[in-house]
C-alpha cells in the first residue's frame, strides 16, 4: 500500500525548493503524491504561481484560499486563520499520510496546526535554521515541534533542531534543497534569457530582492530608500528586481521599486515572479546578489558570485565566504558595492564553498520517506541533552 505524502506549498521560492523532492515522490512506486497550494501561489497579485507547478508536470489536489488582500498585521493574522480552516477541511478528505513542509513561512503553520490536530505526522525541511530579523525565526521553531521528521541543511542546524528536544533519531542532515535546482535545471544561455525578461543586460549586472523586516516597526521604506539610493549611484549598472513576498507592509517596498522603475527605464526592471528557471538562469550571469533573501546565502555561493546581505532579516544563518554584510544605510551598502566589485574579492570567490552541501538533498529525503516507520500514535519524548 502506497504511503501518500502532502505537501503544501505557499509561494514560490518554497515551491521551488520543493519541486525535486516532489518529482521523486512522484516517481516513487510505494510513495503517493498529494499537492495543496495555498498564500501567493492563488493571488493574481503574485503572479498565479500555481500555473508554474502544473507546468512542470504536477497535479495540485486542492488550493486553499487563504491570503486576503492586506499586507496589515491584522490581515495577516486573518489570512492564518482562513488557512487553518481550510487545510483542516481539505485534510479530512485527502487522509495523507505524512504532511511535508519547507521553512517558515505562516501560511505553513496554518497547515502543520491543522495536521497537528489531526494526528497526522509532519515532515519538516529546512528546520533549525536562524533568522533572527524576522518572525520567521518563531514560525520555524513552532513547526519543528509540531513535526515528527526533520531533514536540515547543515550540522549546525541538526543540532539546533535536537537541542529543541528532537529525538537525534528523526533529525536527518542532507543538505541544502536550493543546491539540487542549481545542478538539475539546464539554465537559459544569455540570449535566451535576455529575451525572456524582455530586457537586456548590461556591462554590469545586479539582481536584488529585498523583503520586509517583520520583527522591527515602520523600517521597511526607510530602509528600502537607502538601498535604492545606493543603487541608483551605480554607473553602467543594470538592475533586476524580485518583489517581495507576502508580508506584513511588503507593498510599500513594491510600489518603491515600481517607482525607481520608472524612474531608471533604461537600467531597471521588475518582475514580480522569475520563476525558478529564469530566477537561477540571472545568477548565472548578473555580478552578485544585493538584499536580504536567503536565496543569497543559501543558492548563490555555488554560482561563486557575491552577496550583498543587508540588515537582520538573515542574521543567525550560515554564510560563505562570499556573503558581505552591512547595515540598511547608503554608505555601508556602496562600500560593500564596492568591495563586491574589487579585484581581491572577484579572485577569491572561486574558492568558495557552499555551507549548504553540494546537492543530493532531494533523493535523500524521498528514500527516506520511503523507509522510515511512523508512530500511529505521534507521540514524542523530549530529548534532553545530557
Amino acid at each position: 500500500m502506497s504511503r501518500k505524502i502532502c505537501v503544501v506549498t505557499g509561494t514560490r521560492a518554497e515551491y521551488g525548493l520543493l519541486r525535486w523532492v516532489m518529482e521523486g515522490v512522484q516517481q516513487a512506486p510505494d510513495l503517493e503524491l498529494q499537492i495543496i497550494a495555498t498564500g501567493m501561489h492563488l493571488s493574481p497579485e503574485f503572479d498565479l504561481t500555481y500555473q508554474e507547478i502544473e507546468k512542470d508536470g504536477f497535479r495540485i489536489d486542492h488550493k486553499v484560499e487563504m491570503l486576503l488582500s492586506s499586507d496589515t498585521p491584522s490581515g495577516l493574522a486573518k489570512s492564518m486563520g482562513l488557512g487553518l480552516i481550510g487545510c483542516g477541511d481539505v485534510l479530512q478528505q485527502l487522509q495523507p499520510d505524512l504532511m511535508m513542509v519547507l521553512g517558515d513561512r505562516f501560511e505553513l503553520l496554518s497547515a502543520v496546526i491543522a495536521a497537528m490536530v489531526a494526528r497526522i505526522p509532519v515532515a519538516h525541511l529546512h528546520g533549525g535554521e536562524s533568522t533572527e530579523g524576522a518572525f520567521d525565526e518563531a514560525i520555524r521553531h513552532s513547526i519543528t515541534k509540531m513535526s515528527y521528521l526533520h531533514f536540515v541543511a547543515a550540522e549546525e542546524y541538526r543540532k539546533r533542531v535536537v537541542q529543541l528536544g528532537e529525538h537525534p533519531d528523526r533529525v536527518f542532515l542532507v543538505g541544502g534543497l536550493g543546491v539540487d535546482n542549481i545542478k538539475k535545471l539546464d539554465l537559459l544561455d544569455r540570449s535566451s534569457l535576455e529575451s525572456s525578461l524582455d530586457f537586456k543586460l548590461g556591462p554590469k549586472n545586479l539582481l536584488i530582492t529585498f523583503h520586509p523586516v517583520t520583527l522591527e516597526n515602520a523600517t521597511s521604506y526607510k530602509q528600502l530608500a537607502e538601498l535604492l539610493a545606493a543603487l541608483e549611484a551605480l554607473d553602467d549598472t543594470h538592475l533586476i528586481f524580485t518583489m517581495p513576498n507576502a508580508d506584513t507592509h511588503g507593498r510599500v517596498i513594491v510600489d518603491m521599486i515600481k517607482q525607481f522603475v520608472v524612474d531608471n527605464p533604461k537600467k531597471a526592471r521588475a518582475y514580480t515572479s522569475l520563476g525558478q528557471l529564469r530566477y537561477l538562469s540571472c545568477l548565472n550571469y548578473v555580478d552578485g546578489v544585493v538584499g536580504n533573501s536567503s536565496s543569497g546565502l543559501l543558492e548563490v555561493p555555488s554560482f561563486y558570485k557575491g552577496t550583498i546581505n543587508i540588515g537582520d532579516r538573515q542574521r543567525g544563518r550560515l554564510k560563505a565566504k562570499s556573503v558581505i554584510d552591512c547595515i540598511p544605510e547608503k554608505e555601508s551598502i556602496a562600500r560593500a558595492l564596492r568591495k563586491l566589485y574589487s579585484e581581491e574579492f572577484q579572485l577569491a570567490l572561486g574558492t568558495v564553498k557552499n555551507p549548504y552541501g553540494e546537492g543530493g538533498a532531494s533523493k535523500k529525503i524521498v528514500e527516506i520517506l520511503q523507509d522510515h516507520s511512523l508512530d500511529p500514535t505521534l507521540k514524542k519524548s523530549f530529548y534532553n541533552l545530557a
